[in-house]
C-alpha cells in the first residue's frame, strides 16, 4: 500500500481532532502524547528519556500515553503507526532534519539552565547565501553576533566554526541546539568570552545524502565530502566571514568544533590546519577513518606548542564512544594533549547543548 493512502486511511480525523493537545506538559513534568488514529492497529511512541511503549486508543480513536516525570530538556520524538513513522501533526515544535524530522517537547527547567530564555540581553542571527565554486551549488552559513557587536567599531571578536551533524543542516545547532542562547546566557554571566560563532552546511559534497543513510558507509563519498567540506569552509566562508565581519583572523582567536560528522570534521580540519585554529572540540565523533596516521600525518608531540585546548567528550551510552576512547588512545601514544570528558546520555542535542555550554567558556583564555 502506498504511503500516502495508509495515512489517509489512518487518518481520517473526526472533529474531536481538533481539541486535541499534544504533547501536553502536566504539573508534575510528566507529558501526554496525543494522536487521533481511529483506523490504526497499533500506535507506539519514540521519544527521548521515555521507553518506546504502545499507546492506548479510546472510544474516540486517540491513542495516548503519559509519562513518567522527565528531566527539564528539549526531547524528540515520533509516532509509529502500523510500522508508519510519522511526527505529531498538531505540534508545531520541528526538529527539522534532511532525512527525517522530529517532533520536539520543551519541558522547561529553572533559568540557569544554559538553554533557557532568560533576562540576558540578546545577540542577533543572521543567515547568509552563496554560490558555492567548490561544491557547484547554493549553499549556506548561518552568524550569530553577541550582544553588543557594532559592525563599525573597533573592536574584533574571537571566532567558533560550530559544525553540525550528518542529516542536519546549517540551522541545526541554532534551531535545535540553541547555540545563541547558550551563548547569550554564558556570556551575561561571564562565564564566556564575547565571541562570533558561525555555522555553517557540513557537507562538501550534498550527494552524502543520496538517497538515505547508506552514503556514511560509502568510504569515497565520505573521503570526497570531508575534502570539498574543508575548501568550502577554508577557501569559501572563512574569507567571508573575515570580510563581512569584524573577527580577529590569528589562529589564537579561531576555534572549531562540531557534533558527530562534525565533531570528525572538526578533528580532520583543525589538526591538520593548526595554522588557523588553536581551539578544537569533537563531540561525540562519527566518520574518522581508524588510519589515524594517514587522516593526521603530521600529529606528534610537537603540536602541543599550537594546540591552546583539543576537547574531546561523548554519551557513556553512545554508539560511539568506544571508537572515540580508541582515538584518544591514539592521541596518548602521539603524546598529544587533550581533555577527555564522558557524560551521561547518547546520541543526541541533550548531550551536545551541556557539551557546547561546558566547551565555550574554555576558548579563548589567555592562560594556557
Amino acid at each position: 500500500m502506498k504511503p500516502i493512502l495508509l495515512v489517509t486511511l489512518l487518518f481520517s480525523l473526526p472533529a474531536l481532532a481538533a481539541q486535541i493537545v499534544s504533547p501536553e506538559l502536566q504539573a508534575d513534568d510528566r507529558v501526554t502524547f496525543r494522536l487521533s488514529a481511529p483506523n490504526a492497529k497499533e500506535v507506539q511512541l519514540h521519544c527521548e528519556g521515555v521507553k518506546s511503549s504502545a499507546m492506548q486508543k479510546d472510544e474516540h480513536g486517540v491513542w495516548t500515553l503519559t509519562s513518567e516525570p522527565l528531566e527539564p530538556d528539549i526531547y524528540t520524538y515520533s509516532f509509529s503507526v502500523d510500522g508508519l513513522r510519522i511526527i505529531d501533526p498538531i505540534n508545531s515544535l520541528l526538529k527539522y532534519n534532511l532525512l527525517n524530522s522530529d517532533s520536539e517537547v520543551h519541558v522547561p527547567g529553572p533559568k540557569t539552565l544554559p538553554w533557557e530564555i532568560n533576562e540576558a540581553p540578546r545577540g542577533l542571527l543572521h543567515h547568509h547565501f552563496y554560490k558555492s565554486t567548490v561544491a557547484e551549488d547554493e549553499r549556506d552559513f548561518i552568524v550569530y553576533t553577541p550582544p553588543g557587536y557594532n559592525p563599525s567599531a573597533w573592536k574584533r571578536y574571537p571566532v567558533l566554526y560550530l559544525l553540525h551533524g550528518y542529516s542536519d543542516d546549517a540551522t541545526a545547532w541554532s534551531a535545535a541546539g540553541r547555540a545563541n542562547i547558550i551563548l547569550d546566557n554564558l556570556i551575561a554571566s561571564r562565564e564566556a568570552k564575547p565571541m562570533i560563532v558561525v555555522m555553517p552546511l557540513g557537507y562538501g559534497t550534498m550527494d552524502m545524502l543520496k538517497p538515505d543513510w547508506a552514503r556514511t558507509r560509502n568510504g569515497n563519498v565520505w573521503q570526497r565530502s570531508l575534502t570539498k567540506f574543508t575548501e568550502t569552509l577554508l577557501d569559501e566562508v572563512m574569507p567571508q566571514v573575515e570580510k563581512y565581519y569584524r573577527v580577529s583572523t590569528d589562529r589564537q582567536s579561531r576555534a572549531i568544533a562540531g557534533l558527530s560528522m562534525g565533531g570528525a570534521e572538526s578533528l580532520v580540519v583543525g589538526l591538520n590546519h593548526l595554522d588557523r585554529f588553536a581551539w578544537i572540540g569533537a563531540f561525540s565523533s562519527g566518520g574518522l577513518n581508524t588510519n589515524y596516521f594517514a587522516q593526521f600525518p603530521t600529529l606528534n608531540a610537537k603540536v602541543n606548542d599550537q594546540l591552546r585546548l583539543l576537547w574531546i567528550t561523548c554519551g557513556q551510552e553512545d554508539g560511539l564512544i568506544k571508537s572515540n576512547q580508541h582515538f584518544c588512545d591514539w592521541l596518548t601514544t602521539q603524546k598529544v594533549h587533550y581533555s577527555w570528558v564522558e557524560s551521561p546520555g547518547t546520541h543526541s542535542f541533550r548531550v551536545w547543548r551541556h557539551a557546547l555550554a561546558e566547551f565555550a567558556p574554555l576558548l579563548f583564555q589567555k592562560s594556557k
